[in-house]
Parts: structure tokens; sequence; C-alpha cells
């Protein structure tokens, strides 16, 4: 039967259920399964959600199928080892998250009116989600902001968590006054302080940087990745103009490879639609 269900390609959730109990039998399944705790696939999870950020990024919807897959793998993997451990299942987290959606959309599984801007929701759920952290005894502003989120983001969130209790610039101009402020504060520290001082300073600058993303609208940790894939591609642009010249990057000098760069940059802007 257990067979059965495993090779049944319609069994949805159970199938793969079944797939990773299987694995993790003591006595039957994988040993590199069995020997995986929370910790040790923790990494994996987060990884596996950038992926699939990045198959959004990239518009590669057979690829992101594929990486939505990985991540639902994530997911009953660290149940597994909850129910193994006596502290929940793959049913309970399922019956937990439905729950808390139900409870957050009240103007569409309750009573509450619909006709409502989506910023006014946005409030609403902030909301619910303040009072369901003073459930938890959570009641400091910060306060549920996952310390493992990637730095940046982190930032993005706990300015944001501040600036619902007043703790905010009231606009830009002086986010970018603090930004040149901090600037100069890591150049003198580059030039007078220790490399600890000077790591310090190069933190402040990049948390003010996330507040002014915060101000204009601009979330920090996508417009990096944004940064990130035009840097990749116009780089490869300098590759293939070297290559075009029977060299590499290697055989090249800066100069030669920043008017490639240009050239590149000129190409994009000359093709970007209108």
């Amino acid at each position: 039967m257990e067979d059965a269900l495993i090779h049944d390609q319609n069994a949805g959730i159970d199938r793969l259920l079944e797939i990773m109990r299987r694995l993790r039998d003591p006595a039957t399944g994988c040993p590199w399964d069995i020997e995986q705790t929370f910790d040790t696939i923790a990494p994996y999870t987060i990884e596996e959600a950038y992926e699939v950020a990045d198959a959004i990024e990239r518009g590669d919807w057979a690829d992101l199928e594929g990486e939505l897959g990985d991540l639902l793998l994530q997911s009953v993997y660290h149940t597994a080892i909850g129910e193994e451990l006596g502290h929940f299942s793959f049913q309970s987290v399922v019956r937990n998250i439905s729950d808390k959606m139900v409870a957050r959309h009240p103007h569409v599984f309750g009573d509450e009116s619909r006709d409502k801007s989506a910023e006014q929701q946005t409030r609403d759920w902030e909301a619910i989600k303040a009072a369901e952290r003073a459930g938890k005894a959570q009641g400091g502003t910060l306060d549920g902001v996952a310390v493992g989120l990637p730095a940046l983001l982190r930032a993005f969130k706990l300015q944001k968590r501040a600036a619902r209790v007043g703790f905010d610039w009231p606009s830009t101009d002086q986010v970018i006054d603090k930004i040149q402020e901090e600037a100069a504060e890591l150049v003198e520290a580059r030039d007078t302080l220790t490399h600890a001082e000077v790591t310090e300073e190069f933190g402040d600058l990049m948390f003010v940087m996330a507040n002014l993303g915060r101000h204009l609208g601009v979330e920090p940790e996508a417009a990096l990745r944004a940064a990130n894939a035009k840097f990749t591609r116009r780089f490869e642009g300098v590759e293939a103009a070297l290559a075009q010249k029977g060299k590499t990057p290697q055989d090249s000098d800066l100069q030669e490879m920043d008017a490639a760069w240009n050239d590149v940059k000129r190409a994009e802007k000359a093709n970007r639609p209108t």
C-alpha cells in the first residue's frame, strides 16, 4: 500500500509526505536524510526561497514550478522532524496557517466590509499582527522581526516597525542628510580608526541606506538583487566584447574594460523600450 502511494503520481501531498516518512525511517531510510535536523536543513530552506525569487525575476515559469516544489519539500522536511520530536505535524502546521489567514482577513471570511482601500487593509493587517504578538507576550515594538533574515531585509523591517510608533524621519531630506553624515564618518574611520570601527561605520551607512529605500518605497533587498543582475549582465557583455578581440579580462586592463562597459551601457539604453 505504501509503495503504491509512493508511485502514484496523482496522490498529491500525501505522496510527498509518505516519501519523506520513508526517507527518514531509521531502519530503511536514507542515511543522509535520517541524520538531518532543523539546524542542518535551515540553510537549504533559505537557499530554496532565494531560488524561487530568482526564477520569478528571470520569468522562467518552468523553472519556478520546480523551485516551488523544492521549497515545498523544505516545509515537509521540517514538519517531519517536528512530528518525530513531538512538537507539531504537517496537519497542525496547515491548520495553523489556515486559521491565521482566516483571522487576518475578516473582510473576506468574516463580517467586516471589503469596501476599504488597500492602504486601510494593510493598516488593519498590521493591527491584527500586533494583537497576535501581544498574545504571545511580544510586547516590544521590534519583537518578532526574525534574527535569521538577510541583514538588509531585517534592517528594512526593523525601521518599518519603529516608524509605526513615530520613530522616523519626517522626509527623505533628513535621511539623505544622515547618509552624508555617515559617509563622512566612514571616511574618517578609514583614515584614523581600527578595522572593527570601520566595519561599524560601514554598517551604519548601510542601515541608513535601507531606511532611504523605505522612504522612497523601494524594497532594498529587491533593489540590490536587481543591481546584482544588472552588473552580471553588463560584465558578461564586457567579457563578450573582449572575446571578440580574442582576449579575456585577465589579458585586458581597466581602461579597456571600462570602455567596453560604457559601450554595453549605451547599447542597453538604445534598446530600452520607450
